[in-house]
């Protein structure tokens, strides 16, 4: 689901200045402070990849943003969460999980790891394989 079937031209969104503020002019970044509420008034396909929404700033200038810059907001004001973001934090939950489940075993002790004649056997047998 793209941000075009949430949103529509007229609709208000908040920005995230925190993702944008590096690529935004002093100017823009002041208008945002006042008011980050702002109204989307055209959409932009920016790299083939996803749609930029072009935005009203409370100083009346237009600039625009990545879809993940901002964030929809519904009629009373409060922020709707982007199915993106929670897809993303369950991938990353899976993703910890999993390695929290792995159980590693150590097949060698740590003395034979550290002893110094099996680092030199290793380091010669390596050596070999590159000269």
């Amino acid at each position: 689901m793209t941000i075009l079937d949430k949103v529509k031209i007229g609709n208000t969104v908040k920005v995230n200045l925190e993702l944008s503020k590096d690529r935004l002019t002093k100017e823009t970044i002041e208008a945002i402070n006042i008011s980050s509420e702002c109204t989307i008034s055209d959409f932009k396909i920016t790299d083939g990849m996803g749609i930029g929404v072009f935005l009203n700033l409370s100083n009346g200038k237009n600039e625009w943003f990545f879809e993940n810059e901002i964030q929809i907001l519904d009629e009373q004001g409060n922020i709707i969460e982007n199915e993106v973001n929670k897809n993303k934090i369950l991938e990353n939950n899976f993703r910890l999980n999993a390695i929290n489940n792995i159980n590693y075993e150590s097949k060698f002790k740590s003395s034979e790891l550290l002893n110094p004649i099996n680092f030199i056997t290793w380091l010669i047998v390596s050596l070999k394989d590159i000269f």
